[in-house]
């Protein structure tokens, strides 16, 4: 098989250092070649993957609002998408009361009103040092990009089942912020793709088990 360039965009308010630390050693197994750019917002997100396909298709997914990002993008330009990785699917179409947009809104709320340290106190473990070190990060621009990710839109059923390239999606069985309902929708809506599933006791690094379902889905 051809070595593949792959772009990976980040959740709400998370960051690359994330992306990289779960993706960079399986994407290394197979001989991809392996990119997460630096992005905070929406058209940021968008503009990234617009400019690293200039010349050749990419494989291109992120992780919760990244992969609703990715996927988007991949409908609206389906000559320039080679594949999609998707980790942690939200919510389909509108965001309505998906739980991981309330969580945002929720998030934005707090930071406003009580600020970061208050709203960072109920996460704990590898979450917490993950988000206290991309919250601090995103300085004036997280609360923005908290309510902007509350309210976007990820592709509708339809849209998803207009994909045609090998796709690999990683759902969790018991993340109540990423209904694995929402995976296994997005794995039914796109032609061939390969859907994995993990626990939660798994993450963050089981994750990149959605790189082994692409590889999957292209056989």
């Amino acid at each position: 098989m051809p070595v593949e360039t792959v772009v990976l965009l980040p959740g709400t308010a998370s960051d690359e250092v994330f992306v990289r630390s779960v993706f960079a050693e399986p994407l290394s197994q197979v001989g991809a070649v392996f990119t997460a750019p630096r992005v905070r917002t929406l058209s940021e997100r968008l503009t990234a993957l617009e400019n690293a396909s200039a010349g050749h298709p990419i494989v291109v997914g992120g992780i919760s609002l990244g992969a609703h990002v990715a996927a988007l993008w991949a409908v609206r330009n389906p000559a320039k998408c080679a594949g999609l990785i998707l980790a942690l699917p939200a919510w389909t179409g509108k965001p309505g009361d998906a739980p991981a947009a309330q969580a945002a809104r929720i998030s934005a709320r707090i930071v406003t009103d009580e600020g970061l340290d208050t709203a960072l106190q109920g996460t704990t473990g590898w979450l917490h040092d993950e988000l206290s070190r991309a919250w601090r990060a995103y300085g004036d621009q997280l609360v923005p990009h908290l309510e902007e990710a509350a309210t976007s839109e990820a592709p509708t059923l339809e849209e998803l089942k207009t994909l045609g390239v090998p796709t690999g999606i990683v759902g969790c069985t018991d993340d109540p912020v990423h209904p694995i309902e929402i995976a296994r929708e997005w794995a039914d809506a796109i032609p061939g793709a390969v859907l994995t599933t993990i626990a939660l006791t798994a993450y963050p690094h089981a994750l990149g088990r959605a790189v082994q379902a692409w590889q999957q889905a292209r056989t």
